[in-house]
């Protein structure tokens, strides 16, 4: 992948280069940044400019044998772990290699956007937690032991580093720690607090933020040849999430039908009208399925936040389209200062408890009793 491939980030670009041209290169990285930050695909630019015969000072040439290889992701000396579980197809001792050939699939689909549900969905791990375990940790020490086939850097890219258990972990710190010559580790993480002390102390930091609303909105109209207009308004819906703003392009009737819902469930919520809530989780939310339960949150979340935007006068800053912007005004008096905090709170560990897979109904009725509450909190 070339750096211009890449959405945004055009400050960070410059550094990772620089970083090549000076000599500069850290053997343990961790890229780390919000969901659709474009992490991976940073790390697959920076690991092909880094290899390339014929670089420039602003991007990898894409045409020597060593860019050709490493955008199909068969370069010889760019390997990958990734977290697994058990499938149809591979039923004990998942590890990354047996599912290689998916992954290449995957990332050339996404173009470098890797998604950790998408992923799972991909493999069709059903309910299972996917987890990078010690076989893996094993399989990469052996293939580092051997020198470069072909580049001047070996390159071990390690995605959803949280995903680290802890045997795994302990077996690697030594290799991360003191690699063989000429080796590198990106590692790529979302949560800094879910991963271990005794990885994240070894490595240097790259902090990836999330891309700004101009740049997703060029992107969605360079990229994804959308209307101007439609594009304004899934960027400021995705707000900064990449992965994000594709699908409510894509599907805008996913972005209206959260809209809608989220502001049934909140008139429900503030009326405590519970026969209708049980209705509204059993009818509207259940048939949404884990992920778009998910992605319903992260969108009530948004409300909340730009609900504060207008409790302190900073209208401007509300990014969304005009008929949730009105909505969002008329809601923002009952979320403050003394709720604001445990309604976050609430929203995020609902989505923790969703990705783990709890049960949905349970999780969204407990939700609505204590959003009947919270919003009488003044």
């Amino acid at each position: 992948m070339l750096f211009a491939d890449v959405i945004g980030h055009d400050d960070l670009k410059k550094r990772l280069i620089q970083s090549v041209r000076d000599s500069r290169v850290s053997h343990a990285q961790l890229f780390i940044g919000p969901e659709g930050s474009g992490k991976m695909a940073l790390a697959l630019a920076y690991a092909q400019y880094i290899n390339c015969t014929n670089r420039s000072e602003t991007d990898s040439c894409g045409q020597c044998p060593s860019c050709r290889k490493f955008m199909t992701l068969t370069h010889p000396d760019l390997h990958f772990v990734f977290p697994t579980a058990t499938t149809k197809k591979v039923d004990k001792n998942p590890e990354s290699d047996l599912f290689i050939a998916d992954w290449r699939e995957y990332l050339t689909d996404c173009k470098g956007y890797a998604d950790l549900s998408d992923w799972f969905t991909k493999l069709d791990i059903e309910n299972k937690q996917g987890v990078i375990n010690v076989r893996d940790a094993a399989t990469i020490m052996r293939k580092l032991s051997f020198k470069a086939y072909e580049g001047e850097y070996k390159v071990a890219v390690i995605w959803m580093a949280e995903k680290l258990n802890v045997q795994t972990a302990n077996k690697l710190l030594k290799l991360i720690e003191e690699p063989p010559e000429k080796t590198l580790f990106i590692l790529i993480a979302e949560n800094q607090e879910e991963l271990l002390n005794t990885i994240r102390s070894r490595c240097m930091m790259v902090k990836v933020p999330k891309l700004t609303y101009q740049e997703v909105q060029d992107a969605l109209v360079d990229n994804l040849g959308c209307d101007p207009q439609e594009a304004h308004d899934a960027a400021m819906l995705a707000d900064g999430n990449w992965l994000l703003a594709q699908r409510f392009a894509n599907d805008k009737e996913d972005e209206k039908l959260y809209a809608n819902t989220f502001q049934k469930w909140m008139r429900y919520c503030f009326k405590g009208a519970l026969p209708e809530l049980i209705d509204f989780v059993a009818n509207d939310i259940k048939p949404l399925g884990r992920e778009r339960q998910k992605e319903f949150l992260e969108y009530g979340l948004n409300i909340f936040h730009n609900s504060l935007l207008f409790n302190n006068n900073m209208s401007d800053e509300v990014m969304l389209p005009t008929d949730e912007k009105t909505f969002t005004q008329n809601f923002a008096p009952f979320v403050n200062r003394k709720n604001m905090a445990e309604i976050c709170e609430l929203f995020e560990e609902s989505i923790n408890q969703i990705e783990r897979n709890a049960n949905a109904s349970i999780v969204f009725m407990d939700d609505s009793c204590k959003m009947s509450k919270l919003l009488r909190v003044k």
